[in-house]
């Protein structure tokens, strides 16, 4: 990743985990390169994450975790933590709350460390914030936060997540996927890595294809390895209804028997930095509250995002053409990756229609619905 121009001491942002989160924190990246101009902003993150950094102009560079989610190895850490050391970091902010992030830039000697208290942080963290959730209720909100000093009021706009696109990208893409863009695009996120208490049925997602498919849209279905399955089963849903003529599944197309293919299954096929750039081509997205629908938003995508376990108060797309759809029952938002009642009624229960309506108040004026 090419650097920037500062010249002062660098900062270090330890950055979440998960890829919606990662893109929400471009919010406190944007506020600190706008407050420190002369100090490079650098994220210290797991490898995944480099591709979606590389598309935020604030960061300039990437420092990689040296071992995965949820595992502690000191001997690693001392050794990138003297790495760092080097580098004369001004400040770290350590957005995730657990005791391992905290570790690194304490062994690394940056003099500022801030963060919430999170797991029992004392003397790794020598900033210390006590998290007020009424104050802060989004997610956002406690990253961008910790730019400020303790107590102060936040803006009342805070800078959205905006993703740079590899426009150069996109011819080849499109050729290597047998894509093109002679019909609107309807991209569909059936996956979510946090668990299925997020995934909204593939039959909801199927009706509303249907739908779209009739008015002369196109459809691909985006999302990683572990959402192959569940793009396969959309696409055998739409051979199966009859709606598309001579379907066939076989490189992951559902396609007219013409050439030109009506459902494009694109799960599991693509790298991140892929489907950012597929992403930026949607006329349109309906996607599960997942890190598809963060990139999204920050793309400037119209988007309907669902939610079912999860909560648009804490964790919302933050784009200008959202809606947000989710319905209200007696044990929900649970938070939880399985429903733990077994019937997942805050999904079952949400519409087709609920989304097509969203869509229409989105995408207006939509094509004439084909005879």
């Amino acid at each position: 990743m090419a650097g920037q121009s500062q010249t002062g001491q660098p900062i270090l942002i330890v950055g979440p985990s998960w890829v919606g989160d990662m893109v929400m924190a471009q919010t406190l990246f944007s506020i600190l390169a706008k407050k420190f101009p002369e100090s490079p902003v650098e994220v210290l993150a797991p490898a995944w994450s480099e591709p979606l950094l590389q598309r935020m102009k604030e960061v300039s560079a990437t420092v990689v975790m040296p071992v995965g989610h949820g595992e502690l190895s000191l001997p690693a850490f001392w050794q990138l933590a003297q790495k760092l050391r080097s580098r004369r970091y001004r400040a770290a902010y350590i957005l995730p709350n657990s005791f391992k992030s905290a570790v690194i830039p304490m062994l690394a000697g940056i003099p500022r460390r801030i963060g919430w208290r999170g797991e029992m942080r004392f003397g790794l963290l020598n900033d210390i914030r006590l998290l007020d959730e009424q104050r802060y209720p989004l997610m956002v909100q406690r990253f961008a936060a910790l730019a400020y000093p303790a107590g102060q009021s936040l803006p009342q706009t805070l800078p959205q997540p905006c993703l740079q696109v590899e426009t150069q990208r996109v011819p080849e893409l499109m050729a290597r996927f047998g894509l093109d863009l002679s019909r609107p695009v309807l991209a569909l996120c059936p996956g979510a890595e946090f668990g299925p208490a997020k995934r909204w049925p593939e039959s909801h997602y199927q009706s509303v294809a249907e739908v779209m498919i009739k008015r002369g849209w196109q459809v691909w279905i985006m999302g990683s390895d572990n959402d192959k399955e569940v793009g396969e089963a959309i696409c055998g849903r739409l051979k199966a209804s009859g709606l598309i003529s001579n379907g066939h599944i076989s490189t992951g197309h559902v396609s007219t028997g013409k050439g030109q293919a009506q459902v494009v299954n694109l799960a599991g096929r693509t790298e991140l930095a892929d489907a950012i750039d597929l992403l930026s081509c949607a006329s349109l997205v309906v996607t599960n509250d997942s890190g598809l629908m963060h990139i999204a938003a920050a793309l400037g995508r119209p988007l309907v995002a669902i939610y079912g376990s999860t909560s648009p108060a804490f964790t919302p797309p933050l784009g200008k053409r959202v809606e947000t759809v989710a319905i209200t029952v007696d044990c929900g938002p649970c938070f939880e990756r399985e429903c733990p009642l077994q019937h997942l009624k805050c999904l079952n229960e949400l519409s087709p229609e609920l989304v097509l309506a969203a869509i229409d108040r989105l995408a207006e004026p939509l094509p004439v619905p084909l005879n």
